[in-house]
């Protein structure tokens, strides 16, 4: 069952199966590991997926939904199955502001829908922030994020307050738990390093 959160605190679901499984809120214990912008990302193969979707309607009223998605499990990555599961239910009509808070960025084929689907799509605009570069130094990586680029969507790496927002809206809270978050001990040289990766990608 797919399920996103709206701003208001209530569920919304969707009938259609997902390709990828698809929570209500991260656990604890995948944050902290998945989401940890370490330079040597070992052990971390799968990617997390937070997203939030902005609805700007006729009237000018706006609509705010998130949900999160991963590739545990499953053939498509979590990318790809926001595409199948989420894009769908989009209407032509409306304007769409979507920001999706990734474990790591795209590998070249998701990187390649992502343009895409920018091109065909013209409601659509996106931000993307990524924890972690995957693969970078790749001739073919480095391709895919300057058309990425190309083609619109606004990417950069996440800042401290961009995991604290991610910690407060997706990730679950045991009753009792603490709700502020700690960050880890080198959390900004990490997104300094980061940062200067990207942009010598992007360049």
């Amino acid at each position: 069952m797919l399920s996103s959160l709206s701003s208001t605190g209530s569920y919304c679901f969707s009938s259609s199966e997902p390709t990828t499984l698809v929570w209500e809120r991260l656990p604890v214990n995948f944050f902290k590991f998945q989401f940890r912008n370490v330079e040597y990302s070992s052990g971390r193969n799968k990617t997390f997926l937070c997203y939030v979707v902005e609805v700007q309607g006729k009237d000018g009223q706006g609509q705010i939904s998130r949900g999160y998605l991963e590739d545990e499990h499953a053939a498509a990555h979590a990318e790809e199955a926001f595409f199948k599961t989420i894009l769908p239910t989009f209407d032509p009509a409306l304007r769409y502001n979507v920001t999706w808070y990734v474990s790591s960025s795209p590998c070249a084929a998701c990187a390649d829908r992502i343009s895409s689907t920018l091109s065909k799509t013209k409601n659509l605009k996106m931000l993307l922030l990524v924890g972690r570069l995957f693969m970078w130094e790749e001739p073919e990586i480095k391709t895919a994020l300057k058309k990425l680029k190309e083609s619109g969507c606004k990417l950069r790496i996440m800042k401290p307050q961009d995991f604290e927002y991610v910690w407060q809206n997706f990730v679950e809270q045991e009753e009792g738990e603490s709700k502020a978050f700690v960050p880890w001990e080198d959390i900004q040289e990490n997104f300094l390093y980061y940062e200067e990766k990207l942009a010598e990608v992007l360049h």
